[in-house]
């Protein structure tokens, strides 16, 4: 990296503003926070982090779901699935996720983020009271009957390479906030992570 290169990195400062994260904390009636649910391709964590979102606009909170799909419409379109793509699209959500907990939003997001040291990193980027990593631990058998794109009979097939969980691996979480168990009815779920969400007093207490 050039001089120049170098000179323009520090001249890079953060600007706090005046309207604050509390303030924005404040106004919402509620904390902002992460809630990164992760587990294999058909675990179901997609369909949950959906509800809990849907639950939490209809409690009036302020939300926001991200997506895999959605994200690699856009933000992430340039990205292909080799290890390192993986985890600049990893790297990528966890900074709009920083930025949105910053506006005082409860973030869900719905990835496979398959390597422990990315998800890591995501966390190291929150305060510990901000991030909770939910895994929906659903065996791969059942991932595979579900396979709602396909996905898993195109990777066993040969047609998809480095597909978590057939020819690329997934490192489960090892202390996360909360352990799912992916086969158990969406319902109850749900129930588990608004219940997490109490404890930690990211949102009230339900009447």
């Amino acid at each position: 990296m050039g001089n120049k290169a170098m000179n323009s990195i520090n001249q890079i400062v953060w600007h706090p503003h005046v309207v604050t994260r509390e303030l924005r904390e404040k106004h919402n009636g509620h904390q902002g926070a992460v809630l990164w649910f992760t587990g294999l391709s058909g675990s179901g964590k997609s369909t949950l982090a959906g509800a809990v979102e849907s639950q939490l606009a209809n409690l009036g909170a302020k939300t926001y779901l991200l997506d895999g799909d959605n994200i690699r419409h856009g933000l992430c379109r340039d990205l292909g699935f080799s290890d390192a793509d993986r985890q600049e699209n990893i790297r990528r959500i966890g900074e709009v996720a920083k930025l949105m907990v910053d506006a005082g939003l409860i973030v869900a997001t719905a990835f496979i983020s398959p390597y422990q040291s990315d998800r890591q990193k995501v966390r190291e980027l929150f305060q510990p009271e901000q991030f909770f990593e939910l895994y929906v631990d659903t065996p791969i058998a059942i991932c595979e009957q579900r396979d709602p794109k396909g996905l898993y009979q195109q990777a066993r097939a040969g047609k998809i390479q480095q597909f978590t969980g057939i020819d690329s691996p997934y490192q489960a979480p090892e202390n996360p906030e909360l352990h799912l168990d992916g086969q158990q009815p969406i319902d109850t779920l749900l129930m588990q992570v608004l219940s997490l969400l109490q404890q930690k007093n990211i949102i009230p207490e339900l009447n």
